[in-house]
C-alpha cells in the first residue's frame, strides 16, 4: 500500500511535466544552445526533458476566441465592467497612499544610487522608483513563475507569439551561461520577465547595465536594476527636465472631438477649447490622454517624454499611472 501511495504521489507531482527533447522547434532550439553558447548535449537533455508546463501562462498567449455570452453573463459582466470607470479601476490598485510612501522609502533607502544614477543618465530619480513600483513593487514581487519552465511552454506550445518566446528562451539561456546559474533557479513573471524591473531575457543585453562594478547585470540586485531602468528611458530618448504630462481643460464630459492616445500627436495651437489646467512649458506635439472615469472623461496632455514611458509598456493607462505615482513620489521627497 505505501508503494501504491508513493507512486500516485510521484505521479502527481510530475503530471505537468513533458519531454520536449523530440519536438521540431526545441531540437532546433538546443542546437542553437549548443552551437552558439557552448551548452552540453547531456545537460540541454537534462533540462528539456523536464518541462513544467505553465498552463496559466499559456493560457495568456492563445489565439483569442469571440465569446458568446447568455443574457444573464452579460448583465453580469456589465455590473462587474461598466463602460465607464476603466482609468479608476486600472489605477485602483497601482498609484495608493502606500505604493507613495514605500517609493520615497526605495528613493531613500539607496539614495545614493539614485542620485549617481539620476546624475549619470539623466532620468528623474522618481520616475525610475515609479517604473519599479509598478512593475514589482519596489522589487517585493518580482513573480513566482520559473523562467525556463514558462519561456519553455511559451515557445513550444501552439499559441500567438512563439517565435519571440523562442528568441528570449534563448537570450535566458546565454544569459544564464553568463553569469554562470542554473536556470531552473530563477523565477519571473508569467512572461518570463525577470527582476525589479520585469525586463525580458532579450533586454539584458541591450539595456542591462553593471552598476555596482561586480562584472555581472544582476536586475535581482537593486543597484544594477534602477541603472538598467534608467539606461531602458534614456536610450529611447528620455528628455531631463521635459515635462510628461499635465491634465487640460475641455467642454463637456465626454471627450470625443480628437483620437486620443500615445499614437496620436497635435499641435497645440491646433486644439482649440483644450487648456492646461497648470503650467506646461512644452511647445513640441502633445499627446492627448484620455482616462475613462465613472462620472467623465480626463483629458491630459503628454510630452515625448509620456511616449518614452510607453515603449516600457505599450499603454497610455500604463504610462499615466507612472507619471502619478512619480509626481505623488517627488512631492513627499520634496516634504522630507
Amino acid at each position: 500500500m505505501t508503494r501504491i501511495i508513493t507512486l500516485l504521489f510521484v505521479g502527481l507531482v510530475s503530471l505537468n511535466a513533458k519531454d520536449y527533447t523530440s519536438d521540431p522547434n526545441a531540437i532546433k532550439c538546443m542546437e542553437v544552445l549548443a552551437k552558439e553558447y557552448k551548452y552540453s548535449k547531456k545537460s540541454l537533455v537534462n533540462l528539456f526533458s523536464d518541462v513544467k508546463v505553465q498552463q496559466s501562462s499559456l493560457k495568456a498567449y492563445l489565439p483569442r476566441k469571440k465569446k458568446v455570452y447568455t443574457k444573464e453573463q452579460r448583465a453580469r459582466l456589465a455590473k462587474l465592467y461598466p463602460k465607464n470607470g476603466k482609468w479608476d479601476r486600472y489605477v485602483k490598485y497601482r498609484v495608493t497612499p502606500k505604493r507613495i510612501e514605500d517609493g520615497v522609502k526605495f528613493i531613500e533607502q539607496y539614495r545614493t544610487i539614485f542620485e549617481e544614477v539620476e546624475k549619470k543618465f539623466k532620468v528623474e530619480k522618481e520616475y525610475v522608483a515609479a517604473i519599479i513600483g509598478i512593475e514589482t513593487a519596489y522589487g517585493t514581487n518580482t513573480g513566482s513563475y520559473p523562467v525556463f519552465d514558462t519561456l519553455c511552454t511559451l515557445s513550444f506550445e501552439k499559441n500567438r507569439r512563439n517565435k519571440f518566446f523562442t528568441r528570449e528562451l534563448i537570450k535566458f539561456m546565454e544569459l544564464a551561461k553568463l553569469q554562470k546559474i542554473n536556470p531552473r533557479n530563477v523565477y519571473g513573471s508569467y512572461a518570463g520577465a525577470i527582476g525589479y524591473g520585469q525586463f525580458m531575457p532579450s533586454n539584458y543585453k541591450a539595456y542591462g547595465v553593471d552598476f555596482d562594478g561586480n562584472g555581472v547585470i544582476t536586475l535581482m540586485q537593486p543597484a544594477d536594476a534602477i541603472a538598467s531602468v534608467a539606461n531602458y528611458l534614456k536610450k529611447h530618448r528620455w528628455k531631463y527636465g521635459v515635462p510628461v504630462a499635465v491634465e487640460v481643460n475641455y467642454s463637456g464630459t465626454r471627450f470625443n472631438t480628437h483620437k486620443t492616445g500615445y499614437k496620436h500627436t497635435y499641435d497645440r495651437m491646433d486644439l482649440l477649447g483644450i487648456s492646461p489646467k497648470d503650467t506646461f512649458n512644452y511647445w513640441d506635439p502633445v499627446r492627448l490622454i484620455k482616462l475613462n472615469r465613472k462620472d467623465k472623461d480626463e483629458l491630459w496632455y503628454g510630452s515625448s517624454n509620456f511616449y518614452v514611458i510607453t515603449r516600457y509598456n505599450h499603454s497610455s493607462n500604463y504610462a499615466m499611472s507612472v507619471h502619478q505615482l512619480a509626481v505623488g513620489i517627488k512631492a513627499k521627497l520634496n516634504e522630507n
